[in-house]
């Protein structure tokens, strides 16, 4: 194994288990205080998946943005508002972001059992592993104790932080990396595509680079067929026509690798990271395993959702979400 990724792998242990003495995060972190927090959460989400199946699309990516903007401190959440006239949510990355009203929800029924002990902030990282395992996904063993932000960043910082739709491979590896994930974990953690559908307006970008759309092997006639008759060039409607992100778009699997293999891959990235030396052999392995793909995807899940978080007495605990 590459020594960087294991060191990488060792600080993220060593800063797990510090919260066994209140300094960091912890597996058992609301174990005296909030024992049931993670069942209301569960609870709660099962019933919400069955009467919106794309809910679970739409909370994984709630978290990711979250995350990559200042670590994961439920800033998303914040509304606009006296002071924050221009939030997070202002930025144009964050188009389509849906459901933050949920985590609000849940915030709710978690309150009325555990009045200011859990976070908004680990709320949102059980929703999101609840997204994946109740998809079909991994249950992914996520440690506990994130703290809530007491500033919203604003949109500019969402801007500069957040990947744009035509990202290839070189920025993601270089983004991820910044969470100290492999290249293995990189290429992983893209595999959250598999759920939901991407907009018309993050498609049009690449169908208008005829020479990045036409990477040999990358996309099949038939696909960029396809693209352009959903997506049209200068249609008014980019922003509410979308494609489905693979054929099962509700379930989590490893559909994303195999679809990006027979050049059906929707976004850059997905084109590329077939060709490229470094992402290739990875996807080729997603796409025979998909528990080699489950396992992957757990670990880097975990390395993003632990990274740059609040601990101890940094931060706060919100009353409520989107309020600070």
């Amino acid at each position: 194994m590459d020594p960087k990724a294991v060191l990488a792998s060792l600080s993220l242990l060593l800063f797990i288990s510090l919260g066994a003495r209140g300094g960091g995060l912890s597996y058992n972190f609301y174990e005296a205080s909030c024992p049931q927090a993670e069942g209301i959460v569960r609870a709660a989400l099962g019933p919400t998946f069955l009467s919106d199946p794309t809910t679970p699309a739409a909370l994984l990516r709630l978290m990711f943005h979250d995350c990559q903007v200042q670590g994961c401190d439920a800033s998303i959440l914040v509304d606009s508002g006296e002071g924050y006239a221009s939030s997070e949510m202002s930025s144009g990355r964050n188009f389509g972001v849906r459901k933050r009203e949920t985590i609000g929800i849940l915030k709710t029924m978690i309150e009325a059992e555990c009045p200011q002990q859990v976070s908004c902030a680990d709320i949102l990282v059980l929703a999101a592993r609840e997204a994946v395992a109740l998809s079909g996904g991994p249950e992914i063993k996520v440690p506990l104790g994130r703290r809530d932000s007491i500033t919203a960043p604003s949109s500019k910082l969402a801007d500069s932080s957040l990947p744009a739709a035509n990202i290839g491979v070189d920025g993601t590896l270089q983004l991820f990396s910044k969470f100290g994930m492999t290249i293995e974990e990189s290429v992983a953690i893209l595999g959250a595509h598999t759920l939901g559908i991407t907009h018309c307006s993050n498609v049009l970008s690449r169908l208008q680079e005829p020479e990045k759309a036409q990477i040999k092997g990358a996309i099949t006639p038939g696909f960029e067929a396809f693209l352009r008759l959903n997506c049209p060039q200068g249609s008014i409607a980019s922003k509410s026509t979308f494609v489905l992100n693979d054929p099962t778009a509700t379930t989590f699997d490893n559909h994303y690798y195999k679809n990006a293999f027979g050049g059906h891959g929707v976004l850059q990235v997905d084109a590329e990271m077939v060709m490229d030396p470094r992402t290739a052999p990875a996807v080729q392995k997603f796409a025979d395993n998909e528990d080699y793909f489950f396992e992957a995807f757990s670990s880097a899940f975990v390395k993003l959702s632990s990274s740059r978080v609040l601990i101890g007495d940094q931060g706060v605990v919100r009353k409520t979400c989107n309020t600070i």
